[in-house]
């Protein structure tokens, strides 16, 4: 059986590329990278670096269309500042409603369009790096438990039950996922997290905070160099 994995070139997809690596062989795995309208494409290089490491193919898809009319901070065509706090410090500000580093259904969106590249692929499994940390409470609802059910079950009906998805780190906090990075001989020196698209990570947005968190820890530096370090 083959296996696809919805790969950012950040620190929980990689994550899930050395898990589908480890169980298939690189032979048999594919990475698929979406554009989405980012403000940068460090993502984006750096998918292309770690696909290469581990010798599988690659494919890519452009949906920043689907986007363009959304407020989204993350987003080129948005006006918004990215936000330079913890999730928790943005959900009070926001009262519990998504962060503004939400992208819209994203995690929806790119399963759907994955489903319909695994099943083309001949593939069986879908692997994709959702955890605890990113739903934090509903900072990011298509991070969340109730959400993987609820697309698995979709999928899976919807594929003919050809298809299934998994999200190993789906109940888990991120320090689980470095660890369990670490145990793989993960390449995090070629992953990037950051909102920013700087020459370093910025070390103060949402996500560098909780990958910083991670690796400490783990009791581990984080071997990217931060703005400021």
């Amino acid at each position: 059986m083959k296996a696809l994995v919805l790969f950012s070139g950040g620190t929980d997809s990689t994550v899930c590329l050395a898990l589908a690596v480890e169980k298939y062989g690189r032979d048999e795995v594919t990475a698929l990278s979406v554009s989405y309208g980012q403000k940068h494409i460090k993502e984006i290089e750096a998918s292309e670096k770690i696909a290469a490491y581990y010798g599988v193919a690659r494919r890519t898809l452009d949906m920043s269309a689907i986007f363009e009319g959304s407020s989204c901070s993350l987003l080129s065509s948005s006006q918004e500042e990215i936000p330079h706090e913890s999730y928790s410090g943005q959900l009070e500000k926001s009262g519990g409603a998504p962060v503004s580093t939400y992208v819209p259904f994203r995690n929806g969106l790119f399963l759907s369009a994955a489903a319909a590249e695994a099943i083309s692929l001949g593939c069986g499994e879908i692997y994709y790096g959702a955890h605890g940390d990113d739903a934090a409470g509903n900072a990011y609802p298509d991070c969340s438990e109730e959400f993987n059910r609820a697309i698995g079950s979709a999928i899976y009906i919807g594929s003919g039950k050809t298809l299934s998805i998994t999200a190993p780190f789906i109940g888990k906090t991120k320090a689980q996922v470095v660890k369990e990075g670490l145990r793989l001989g993960v390449p995090f020196h070629l992953t990037w997290s950051c909102y920013e698209g700087g020459e370093k990570p910025c070390g103060t947005c949402g996500t560098c905070r909780d990958r910083i968190r991670a690796f400490e820890l783990n009791g581990v530096k984080d071997p990217l160099e931060y703005i400021g370090q």
